[in-house]
Formats: structure tokens, C-alpha cells, sequence
């Protein structure tokens, strides 16, 4: 039997005081072989992100079945309210469903969603929410550039640039190479010599952006989530096409922008940590909040459908969209 009134029927609505949500999936079963460093990595990880974001983000941290040295550390980590929210997970459910599904419970409209092997540099979060700001119709930005994404899953980007409604051209960033090379490294691919090789530049109100990001590491929409992102579950536990159909693909379906901030504001650690990581980190300790000129404005859509277009008609709109740029851009 009830005896009086839930107070909280008396109370108004819950105020979202952020914009702003970081999600990390984490999945550490031992401290062997590939999982010898992950843990110092996770941590190296996880502080970055502490001290990099401002009061507008918080955290949440998905426990996908890890061992109890983890499960101790994210534990200490929400007591101390370094981490807004932990989210666990008996058994590994899979990396992508894991993220898609913390994603789709946050309220906030930015959610970033991140490895749990990436090094956040001061200035990351203000850097990605001036894109979001600066430009029209933004679905996706990345705070690791990528020279060679002009092409992939990009082609509502590319329609943008072919309608003139965003001023494009390739530049040379020779400021890039060190940094791009890291990232090169970091997924076992060859480095680049050439400092004046050019990227795909996108420029609005004075704020540029490379096209197109790798996905590590992105800040999406949310209600891309929502409106075109599969409603199923993926089953998969990681790799595969789980990412590109969760995660690319609804972007470019969207219609919307997939950018990168101009610069490096994040690198992708790998499985090991290296001195030059470690510097960095103690860097991020030191360094001063950085703050956006522009005051920002956020909303959340209630228009909550599944996108309509067959992924055959965007297979195809996406060959003629990259065909026709091609033919008069070239590939920089």
C-alpha cells in the first residue's frame, strides 16, 4: 500500500546542464598478450579526457565485461565524480552495440564516441563544437584529421561542395605531417614524407575543417542516432562493418557534413604507451581551458523516424556524387 505522494510528481522537469556526452566503450579481460598495457593505456586514456573537456561535457563509461582492475578504477573514478556515469556489462555485447546503445540513452545533443586507446588534447572539445557552430548542416566532426578521407563516406560533403554552398580547396598544412604520421603509425600504415601534400579544406565564418575522419574517434549528432542509424543490433564484437554501417554510413546518409578539425586534437594511442604520450598528457595537466568566441546554441529534434532512402539508391548517389567531384577536383 502507497502512503502519500513520490515527491519528485510535485517537482518540474530535470534540467540538462550539459551538451555535450562522451562515451567510451572499454573491454580489457586480462594483462596478457594484446592486453599486456591496456589498462595504463585505458587510464592514460580516461585522464586525458578528464582533463581536457569543460563543465558544458560529462562521461560515460561503458564496462563491456573487463576484468576487476578495470571494475576497481571506474569505481574509484565515478566516486570521485571524474565520471558522470558507468554502464556495465557482465559478457562483451559487442563494441558498436555497447556505444549505440549508451548513445541512444544520453540526452545531450553533441555525443562523442571514442576508443578507449585515444590521447584528447587541450582544446579538443571547443575545437569540434566551433564546426558544429561555424557550419551548416554538420552530422559528424573528428578530432583526427585524416589527408586521404576525402572519399570515404563523404558523399553528401561532396554534394555540398559541387552545389556551392561551402567554400572548398586543397591546401597544403605542412604543420600536419608530424602529427598525421603519428596517426599513420599508430594503424601500421606508411608514412608520408611529402610535408606539402594537400588536404581537402572546407572554410565557413572563418573557421576551417578537413573532409571527412576516421572513426576512433568522432562527435556526432545525435539524432542521426535516432532518424537513420540501424535500429537493430549489430551482434558483432568488434571490426567488421559494424562501425561503417553505425556510424559512417548513417552520416553520409544524412545529408550532413563529415568533417575534422583542421589540426590535431587527438591521437590514436594503439596498444602501447610511448614517451612523447606520456608528455603530452602532463601537457594537458598544465594547459589553461580553452574558450569559444562564439556563444552556442543547442536543440534536440523530436522528429524521431528512420531514414526512408534504400541503401541501394545511396550506393548509387554516392558513385555519381564521387565520380563528378572527381572529375573536377581531381583528388588533390
Amino acid at each position: 500500500m502507497r502512503i502519500g505522494m513520490n515527491p519528485q510528481k510535485e517537482e518540474k522537469k530535470v534540467i540538462l546542464n550539459t551538451h555535450h556526452r562522451i562515451i567510451i566503450v572499454v573491454y580489457i579481460p586480462n594483462e596478457e598478450g594484446f592486453y599486456k598495457d591496456s589498462l595504463a593505456v585505458f587510464k592514460t586514456c580516461l585522464d586525458s579526457l578528464i582533463s581536457t573537456i569543460n563543465s558544458n561535457a560529462a562521461i560515460t563509461v561503458v564496462n563491456n565485461g573487463s576484468y576487476k582492475k578495470v571494475c576497481a578504477l571506474l569505481e574509484s573514478y565515478y566516486e570521485d565524480k571524474k565520471i558522470d556515469t558507468v554502464i556495465s556489462h557482465n559478457l562483451n555485447i559487442g563494441k558498436i552495440d555497447a556505444q549505440i546503445g549508451a548513445a541512444r540513452g544520453a540526452r545531450e545533443k553533441y555525443i562523442t564516441l571514442t576508443d578507449a586507446d585515444i590521447l584528447f588534447v587541450n582544446g579538443w572539445q571547443e575545437k569540434v563544437e566551433e564546426i558544429f557552430y561555424s557550419f551548416k548542416n554538420v552530422g559528424s566532426v573528428s578530432p583526427i584529421p585524416i589527408r586521404t578521407g576525402l572519399y570515404a563516406g563523404t558523399s553528401s560533403t561532396l554534394k555540398q561542395i559541387l552545389l556551392r554552398k561551402v567554400k572548398f580547396q586543397f591546401v597544403s598544412l605542412p604543420e600536419n605531417l608530424e602529427n598525421y604520421n603519428k596517426f599513420l603509425s599508430s594503424i601500421n600504415w606508411e608514412n608520408e614524407t611529402d610535408k606539402n601534400k594537400k588536404w581537402p579544406v572546407l572554410e565557413s565564418k572563418g573557421v576551417k575543417a578537413i573532409i571527412g575522419s576516421a572513426h576512433q574517434v568522432l562527435t556526432i549528432d545525435r539524432d542521426i542516432l535516432f532518424t537513420v542509424s540501424p535500429s537493430n543490433p549489430s551482434l558483432t564484437l568488434v571490426g567488421g562493418n559494424s562501425e561503417h554501417n553505425y556510424v559512417d554510413v548513417p552520416v553520409d546518409k544524412s545529408g550532413r557534413l563529415r568533417l575534422a578539425t583542421l589540426n590535431n586534437y587527438a591521437f590514436h594511442i594503439g596498444n602501447k604507451l610511448e614517451d612523447w604520450m606520456i608528455k603530452l598528457q602532463q601537457a594537458n595537466n598544465n594547459g589553461n581551458d580553452v574558450v569559444l568566441k562564439n556563444e552556442l546554441s543547442f536543440s534536440i529534434s523530436n522528429d524521431l523516424f528512420n531514414s526512408k532512402m534504400s541503401y541501394e539508391l545511396y550506393h548509387v548517389k554516392k558513385r555519381f556524387i564521387k565520380k563528378v567531384f572527381s572529375l573536377i577536383y581531381g583528388k588533390g
